[in-house]
């Protein structure tokens, strides 16, 4: 009986872990989406391992910002459009949120780029990709209950090993991966400050905060469970920033060795496939493919759903 009752309490904690897991991995994931694997592929390919350092110091400040954004959720039941309006009044706030929409746009619109651009590398039509894309996506975030959404983006989530594969396929020199990721170097000229500028803004979103915060919201997250949804946070900050370090590492280990500079997801996967053969091609399109169809559907619910 003492057994059991010291197994109840763990049995307890592990079922409120998997309640409250998602919101931090799915924001995160979705940040490596088909711009964001274009800014990484332009970094790996141009700079190499030296920008590893980073991602890594990135992911330190994504994790505060995430864990801010999660904890207003969790202290005040409220979401980011709510807040915004109790404290800086109604013209702020539809201001605020049509600001965020129009951006909202042009990603998503980037996000059907990249669904186009991974259909294609396996053959699919991009008239034939798009719409099927569109009809899903607007199925699953205007039909499906949220916490069924929240399945399938956690599924579509799991996508983003095809980069860590991808990398192992290729051998890196693991001590030049880690060199680059721990010891800083910097470089003069307006690219290499522009690349950095881009790596942050794909990484740390405006539509990222909300989301999560909308989504802590909604799954009733109180300060009692918050514990759980801090591991979340930092977990899934931290796999986000993993994959997008494996994206550098893949088309560094590749295309910077090689001395090609590439600017999109989809001049990567091709460029890969005479280096690193047909299958780092087929992963890294496969990789963009589903991390499109995640964006584009976490894009609408940042808006969507309850919080505000």
């Amino acid at each position: 009986m003492t057994g059991l009752r010291r197994l109840k309490p763990l049995w307890v904690r592990i079922a409120m872990l998997l309640a409250v897991l998602g919101p931090g991995l799915i924001t995160a994931s979705a940040d490596n989406d088909a711009p964001g694997i274009a800014t990484y592929s332009m970094a790996g390919s141009t700079y190499g391992y030296r920008f590893l350092w980073i991602i890594v110091a990135i992911t330190v400040g994504e994790v505060i910002v995430m864990e801010m954004a999660g904890r207003m959720g969790a202290v005040t039941g409220r979401g980011a459009a709510g807040l915004i309006r109790e404290r800086f009044g109604v013209r702020v706030a539809t201001l605020a949120m049509a600001c965020l929409l129009i951006a909202n746009l042009g990603t998503t619109i980037a996000e059907f780029a990249g669904v186009a651009a991974g259909a294609e590398l396996f053959g699919i039509p991009r008239f034939i990709s798009v719409p099927l894309a569109a009809v899903l996506v607007a199925v699953l975030v205007i039909r499906g209950s949220y916490r069924y959404v929240e399945k399938v983006l956690l599924a579509l989530s799991l996508a983003a090993l095809s980069y860590i594969i991808a990398a192992f396929i290729e051998r890196p020199n693991w001590s030049e991966v880690l060199r680059g990721a721990i010891r800083p170097t910097f470089q003069g000229g307006s690219d290499y400050l522009l690349a950095v500028l881009a790596v942050v803004g794909t990484t740390i979103t405006p539509w990222g905060i909300v989301y999560m915060q909308a989504s802590v919201v909604d799954k009733n997250v109180g300060m009692a469970e918050y514990g759980y949804t801090r591991l979340d946070v930092v977990t899934g900050s931290a796999w986000g920033n993993i994959v997008s370090a494996f994206i550098v590492i893949c088309t560094a280990a590749t295309l910077h060795s090689a001395g090609i500079r590439v600017e999109t997801a989809e001049q990567a996967a091709m460029a890969l496939e005479p280096l690193a053969g047909v299958w780092a091609k087929g992963l890294f399109a496969g990789g963009l493919l589903a991390a499109s169809l995640l964006a584009a559907s976490v894009l609408p619910l940042s808006h969507g759903i309850r919080g505000g």
